[in-house]
């Protein structure tokens, strides 16, 4: 399934609003991966990209990858799992992780019991965020180690 693109107007908005350049290339990149359900690898959006720019490298997908991370425009999720994924969702949220298949599920912060540390955090970390990862078997892969 796919969502709806971002606009032209919504991109530069969103990039003087981080401080970064809008560039025909990021444009393009932001917009596949706003545009993609789930949580894509940079693989994955650059087949997408790579349809509308025949001509950029999976570097340059990479790089304006980490540099909309950098600039807050996009998390990455799950980077210890086999490869790198994004998304562009800034609701709170958690996430469900299939062990076996790697997907990766949205689940939205109300539905997960706030998570509190008992002491401080160690060497006067501030803590900004939380996230809390669950990992499982998704249905599909449950069903498989079953029979």
């Amino acid at each position: 399934m796919l969502k709806q693109k971002t606009t032209p107007e919504s991109f530069r908005e969103l990039c003087i609003r981080h401080g970064l350049a809008v560039t025909h290339q990021r444009q393009v990149i932001y917009d596949s991966l706003s545009y993609m359900e789930g949580h894509p690898s940079p693989e994955a959006v650059y087949a997408i990209v790579k349809e509308r720019i025949p001509s950029i490298s999976l570097a340059t997908v990479y790089k304006n990858l980490k540099t909309f991370e950098e600039h807050g425009l996009i998390r990455e999720v799950s980077p210890h799992h086999r490869s790198a994924r994004f998304e562009t969702n800034s609701t709170p949220h958690h996430h469900l992780v299939c062990l076996r298949c790697k997907a990766i599920v949205d689940v939205p912060a109300n539905e997960v019991e706030p998570v509190r540390l008992k002491k401080r955090a160690p060497g006067g970390f501030l803590i900004q965020r939380y996230s809390v990862e669950m990992l499982g078997h998704c249905g599909e892969c449950a069903k498989q180690l079953e029979s």
